[in-house]
């Protein structure tokens, strides 16, 4: 019986990892598709993998009462971690995150030129971003030697930026 408790556990874990990679494909929940209801896809993955292993641990212990005892261990373990498993998917669903930077968010910026700048010509520039590094293509009025620190005066497009020498 242990081996039966393992393959409702183990397709526990299937429906999550279909959940995963197909969630936005198939909803079960009629009223709120997106996040998690109770009959949502993580609540089912939650509840069948819990009920799954936690009947074989009870079983694999040698319980008197046999499957009956097991099968209601788990049900016991199923409840608790399909709420939990909604709770988490509403959780990650509602998560603030930043908002994406714009060229916008260019201007102002300090940056050190990693590409010397010539004449009327391209160079590059080093910035942060929304605290990543980002490379662009950069131009000035003068040139501008490897090294050198430069404010963002402009962004001409996503990638190429004007920029003017600051001192150090």
């Amino acid at each position: 019986m242990d081996v039966v408790f393992l393959v409702v556990g183990g397709l526990g874990v299937l429906v999550l990892a279909l959940s995963l990679l197909l969630g936005d494909l198939f909803h079960l929940d009629v009223d709120h598709p997106d996040a998690g209801g109770l009959f949502s896809l993580p609540a089912i993955a939650g509840f069948i993998g819990a009920f799954g292993f936690g009947a074989a641990i009870v079983s694999a212990l040698g319980v008197p009462g046999g499957s009956a005892v097991a099968a209601l261990c788990g049900i016991a373990a199923a409840f608790p971690t399909a709420w939990f498993a909604t709770r988490l998917a509403r959780m990650a669903m509602n998560m603030r995150t930043d908002a994406t930077p714009t060229q916008r968010d260019m201007i102002g910026t300090i940056g050190v030129v990693v590409t010397p700048i010539s004449v009327n010509g391209f160079g590059e520039v080093r910035i942060s971003l929304g605290g990543q590094p980002v490379k662009l293509s950069a131009r000035a009025d003068h040139p501008i030697a490897l090294g050198a620190r430069v404010l963002v005066v402009e962004a001409t497009s996503s990638t190429s930026v004007i920029v003017e020498e600051t001192p150090l």
